[in-house]
């Protein structure tokens, strides 16, 4: 099946994507260094992530909150179950890996949440940034925790409100 990848202009900084012969994001990457060479079998085709980069840029211009694409990330069973559950979080809304952990029916497994979250192959789109510390801190998170905050930042200014780690 042939694959397709593209750099991803925001207003965060230089991301990249991949989708399959289908469509189907596939893989979302917060920085966009290395990106040839994450997939050397993908054909670098703006055309082909077009309908990516045209949401992610009205998510950058706070006019789009939820994501319409079709995704096909590869994983575990567990941490797709986790992947789900990210793309319940509200935009400009955050929870806890312990939240997460509850809500998939796994109550004690807050730190293989952790685990999941850090592997998700389609960063923002799966909105794994919405995920914070139980005390309200921001934890790790693959674009680093300045991108992170302004994420959630931004979020919240589209919202109208002020960033609460609590909210």
């Amino acid at each position: 099946m042939a694959r397709y990848w593209s750099l991803i202009e925001t207003p965060f900084q230089m991301m990249a994507a991949w989708a399959d012969e289908e469509g189907r994001l596939v893989r979302f990457n917060l920085r966009a260094v290395g990106a040839a060479k994450v997939d050397s079998e993908a054909e670098n085709n703006s055309r082909k992530l077009a309908h990516v980069q045209r949401q992610v840029t009205e998510y950058g211009n706070g006019k789009r909150r939820n994501f319409d694409l079709e995704l096909a990330p590869e994983g575990p069973e567990f941490d797709q179950k986790v992947w789900k559950a990210l793309l319940q979080i509200p935009f400009g809304a955050t929870t806890s890996y312990g939240a997460i952990a509850k809500k998939i029916g796994h109550p004690t497994a807050a730190r293989a949440v952790g685990a999941a979250n850090g592997a998700n192959p389609i960063a923002l789109v799966v909105p794994c940034h919405r995920v914070i510390g139980a005390d309200g801190s921001l934890t790790g998170y693959g674009g680093g925790l300045p991108l992170k905050r302004k994420l959630l930042e931004h979020e919240a200014r589209v919202c109208g409100t002020r960033l609460d780690l609590f909210g």
